[in-house]
C-alpha cells in the first residue's frame, strides 16, 4: 500500500514539476566561498589556538527556494559564507545511502510514505520541497554524490540516522576518498569509541558533558586529536570549554533547534550574539542561520576576512 501511494505520488510530482520549474531560483555552479582545509585536525587546532570560530549550516542551510539536505542548497550556502555543512544520512530499501532527515517523505518531498520502503530510483523520481512547501527542481542526493561534490569545497558533518550502519557509512566515505573532509557525528562516548575503532582516521564529534567523558575516551585509547566535543544547545559552559581546550579538544555548540532556539531568539530581537557565544571558548557553532552567524563572528574576530579562512590558509 505504501509503495503504491509512493509511485502515484511520483507521477503527480513529475507533472507538477513541469509546471513549476520555470519559477525556481537558478542554481549557480560556482560558490563564492569554499572551506576545504587540507588537514582537518590541524584546522581545528588553529581555530582553538587563534580563538577563531567556524559555522556549520544545519541540514546544509535550507531557506525559501532551497530544500534541506540538497546539493543546490549547499551551493547556495557557500555563495554567502564559508561554512561546514551538516547532513543527515538514511538508507533506501535497496541499500543506498541518501541524504534525508525524516523517516517520512511527506514533509520535504512530493510523495508520502517511508523512505526506507522506497528504492533509490523511486526516490530520485521525486522532487524536494522547501520549508514553505514549494516544489523545487531538486532531488534527494546520494551520500556518494554529496561526498564527491564536497571535494575541494566543503567539510561535511555526517549525522547518521537510526538504523543506518556505521560500517556502511565509513565504507562509503573511504570509497569516495573523503576521510579528510568529513566529521562523523555521534551522540555518546560509546558510539564515538566504536567509530574510532572502525576508522581511526576520521574526525568525530561526540557529546561531552564533563572531563570524565574525555577520560573514558582515553581509557579506550581514542586519539583525542580526532575528537570534537559537542556541548549541546542550552547554554555555553565557559568552565567546561576552557577545560576541554586545555586538553586540546575543540568545542562545538548549537544555536539551532525549535521555536525557542538561540537562532530564533537572535532573529526576533535583532541582536545577534554568536560572537559573544564564541568568546566562551566555542570553535564551531551549528546554526540554522549560517550567513548571519558568520557575519557576526567576522565583525568581531579581529582579523581581515573570515577567521576560519585564515586557519585554512595557514596550512
Amino acid at each position: 500500500m505504501r509503495r503504491a501511494l509512493l509511485i502515484c505520488a511520483c507521477a503527480l510530482a513529475l507533472a507538477a514539476c513541469e509546471q513549476q520549474s520555470a519559477n525556481q531560483q537558478p542554481t549557480e555552479s560556482a560558490a563564492a566561498y569554499t572551506l576545504a582545509p587540507a588537514d582537518l585536525a590541524g584546522f581545528f587546532d588553529c581555530l582553538r589556538e587563534q580563538g577563531q570560530t567556524v559555522v556549520a549550516a544545519h541540514r546544509g542551510g535550507p531557506e525559501p527556494g532551497f530544500a534541506e539536505n540538497a546539493i543546490e542548497t549547499f551551493e547556495n550556502t557557500l555563495r554567502h559564507t564559508p561554512a561546514m555543512l551538516e547532513i543527515d544520512i538514511r538508507e533506501t530499501a535497496d541499500g543506498v545511502l541518501v541524504l534525508k532527515h525524516d523517516e517520512e517523505l511527506d514533509r520535504t518531498t512530493t510523495a508520502t510514505g517511508l523512505l526506507e520502503e522506497a528504492t533509490l530510483a523511486e526516490l530520485q523520481a521525486l522532487r524536494l520541497r522547501d520549508e514553505n512547501g514549494q516544489t523545487l527542481d531538486a532531488r534527494i542526493p546520494t551520500l556518494r554524490a554529496a561526498l564527491d561534490w564536497a571535494a575541494g569545497k566543503a567539510v561535511l558533518e555526517l549525522d547518521v540516522k537510526r538504523g543506518v550502519s556505521f560500517e556502511n557509512v565509513v565504507a562509503e566515505v573511504r570509497a569516495a576518498n573523503a576521510a579528510d573532509r568529513v566529521i562523523f557525528i555521534t551522540y555518546s562516548v560509546p558510539a564515538a569509541i566504536r567509530v574510532h575503532r572502525l576508522a581511526p582516521e576520521l574526525m568525530i564529534s561526540t557529546s561531552i558533558g564533563s572531563e570524565a567523558d574525555l577520560e573514558e575516551l582515553e581509557r579506550a585509547r581514542v586519539d583525542l586529536t580526532r575528537i570534537l566535543a559537542w556541548t549541546g544547545i542550552d547554554e555555553p559552559n565557559s568552565a567546561l570549554n576552557a577545560a576541554l581546550a586545555q586538553r586540546g579538544v575543540e568545542v562545538l555548540f548549537g544555536t539551532l533547534g525549535g521555536r525557542e532556539s538561540w537562532d530564533n531568539r537572535f532573529a526576533a530581537s535583532g541582536d545577534d550574539q554568536y560572537a559573544e557565544f564564541a568568546e566562551t571558548g566555542i570553535h564551531l557553532i551549528a546554526t540554522d542561520r549560517p550567513a548571519a552567524a558568520a557575519r557576526d563572528l567576522d565583525a568581531a574576530d579581529g582579523v581581515e576576512g573570515f577567521g576560519a579562512k585564515q586557519c585554512e590558509a595557514a596550512q
